[in-house]
């Protein structure tokens, strides 16, 4: 069963595809069925730019997410606060 719940974050980064790198500015954030990662459902995280073709997609086992999360909130709590802007 799919909750077909979506979040969506503005965000400011750069990203690689095919074409080599581009600016990102958009996160969409889901469980659902995967596409290629071998799982019944996983987390799905798709940055893009807006444009078709300029997407970077992730699939993670929601085990993986939690311990994505974690590792983020591990790295950013041990910068100094005037460094992140």
């Amino acid at each position: 069963m799919c909750t077909y719940t979506t979040e969506h974050a503005e965000i400011a980064g750069s990203g690689k595809g095919k074409d080599g790198w581009f600016a990102l500015n958009t996160a969409t954030v889901y469980y659902d069925h995967p596409v290629h990662a071998q799982a019944e459902h996983t987390l799905n995280i798709d940055f893009s730019d807006g444009r078709p073709g300029n997407r970077v997609a992730v699939e993670l086992t929601a085990g993986s997410a939690r311990e994505l999360m974690a590792a983020i909130e591990r790295a950013l709590g041990s910068v100094p606060a005037e460094l992140l802007t």
